[in-house]
Formats: C-alpha cells, structure tokens, sequence
C-alpha cells in the first residue's frame, strides 16, 4: 500500500451488511441465553431431587466409564494420526490404483454410520473365528473394547486422513522448489519445511475431530463396553433415575470444554508468531 492510499479513509460497511451483523449478533445472544437458561433449569432439578445413596453407589462407576471414555478417544486418536499419514500420501500419489484404493477406503468410512462399522467389527468379524484363532488375533476381536477401539480408528483415520491432505496441499508449491534450490532432500523437506507448516494449517480440524471422537464413542456402549455411557445405561437400569443421564451430560460437557480451551491454548501458543 502506498503512502498516498494509506491517507484514504477506510469506507464504512453499508447499513444492510451491519444490519445482518446485528441481527446475528442479537440471534446468537438469544440462544445463548436459551441454553444457560436450560443449564440453569436442569442444575435446578438436580439440586431439587439430589439423592446421595445413588451418586455414592454409581459415582464411582461412571469414574471407571469416564476413563475408558478417555482411553479409548486417546488410543483411537493416536492410532488414527499414524495411519493417517500414509493414507494422506497415497491419496496423493500418482499411481491411480493405490489412489483409487485409498478413495474407496476414505469414501466407506466417512459415508458410512459409525454405529454400522462397530456391528460390523463386533459381529461380523466372530464368522471368521477359525481364521483369526490361526494367525491369533482371536483374543484382539473376540472383546468389545477392542473390536470399537478397531471400528473408532479405522473411522477416525478416513477423516484425519482428509485433513493431512487437505493441510499439505495447502503448503505452497514455492515452498518446495525453494527447498530445492537450496539442496535439501525431499525427505528433509517435508519434515523441516513442509510439515510444519502443515500441521498449522491442521490443529483446528485436528481439535474438531477429538471433540467429534469424544461424543460418537459412545456409540461403543451399544456392544456392552462400559464406558462412561454404557455405565450410565446401567444406573439407569439399575434406578430408572434420568439423573444418571444428566450426570453423564455433564461428564462428556466437561470433557469436551477442557478439550476445546486446552486446544485453544495450544494453538495460541504454536501460532503466536504469526499475529507478531
């Protein structure tokens, strides 16, 4: 920007663009309001109705839940970075078969309901006993707890798998030939140059994804894990009390807020350089 196009005074937003601010700004105000109204409401009732002979008998129950919730978000998460990589590079390959493979892989698992891959593992998987007693994987699907760990990775894989494309191709090609011309390997390129810059570009679908993983695994209770809602569907069978439903609310609530502040933070911090 020149000097004399800096002495320009910025021009106003039109009266229909801060019209349509405002009225989404009044709108978001509303449901916001909406929602601490039911937040009060319901914190109400549970004060109203408290009954301490339940939460001492199935507290520590839901704890247990709590973390195999964590564990098994933690393990799929993990899992499902490492795969993800190598998916990311043959997506992009130029050999049209393993692309094609790779297609198909990530198509399925993102098209497909997470519910109908778990019963699909859970229950499909047993037909072929005899072959995984033979090479001895019998006892990995022959438990609930893995057979959703497997179901949760390989799904969250096909995502994360979109979001390492999406990042790299997003890297400027400048900034690959201008490794080049200084002699750096590809390989060398990728990780110091490349990848950096990748996973910038990459923490926030990252973070949705965790907070995404976080409330479909409880689909897993569905195939008699015990997680933190399969503990809840048990209280509740137990005492056909609904606070054992808003107790498990308020457990995924809290997991999911210190979530997303935490990978807000890390964000903040890894990006810091560029709001200098």
């Amino acid at each position: 920007m020149s000097y004399a196009e800096a002495l320009i005074p910025a021009q106003p937003a039109p009266p229909e663009a801060m019209k349509g601010v405002s009225r989404a700004r009044v709108a978001g105000y509303f449901f916001l309001a909406l929602w601490a109204l039911l937040g009060i409401s319901l914190i109400a009732m549970m004060i109203t109705n408290w009954d301490n002979e339940k939460f001492f008998r199935f507290g520590p129950r839901l704890l247990h839940g709590l973390w195999i919730t964590v564990k098994l978000v933690g393990l799929s998460f993990f899992l499902g970075a490492i795969l993800s990589i190598p998916l990311a590079f043959a997506r992009m390959s130029t050999n049209k078969i393993l692309r094609s493979l790779t297609y198909g892989y990530v198509y399925l698992f993102r098209g497909t309901p997470l519910l109908a891959q778990i019963f699909m593992v859970y229950y499909g998987f047993p037909q072929a006993r005899g072959f995984f007693e033979t090479i001895g994987l019998w006892w990995f699907f022959r438990d609930p707890f893995y057979c959703g760990l497997f179901a949760i990775t390989l799904n969250t894989a096909a995502y994360q798998t979109e979001i390492v494309r999406g990042a790299i191709q997003s890297v400027h090609r400048g900034q690959s030939e201008a490794a080049a011309s200084l002699g750096l390997h590809k390989l060398i390129t990728f990780y110091k140059v490349i990848l950096p810059q990748a996973l910038i570009v990459a923490l926030r679908p990252y973070g949705n994804e965790i907070i995404l993983l976080i409330k479909s695994s409880a689909t897993v209770s569905i195939i008699t894990v015990y997680d933190l809602m399969g503990e809840t569907r048990y209280a509740f069978s137990q005492t056909y009390d609904y606070q054992t439903y808003l107790w498990a609310a308020i457990f995924y609530l809290s997991i999911v807020e210190i979530m997303r502040n935490g990978w807000a933070r890390m964000e903040a911090y890894l990006t810091r350089h560029l709001r200098r």
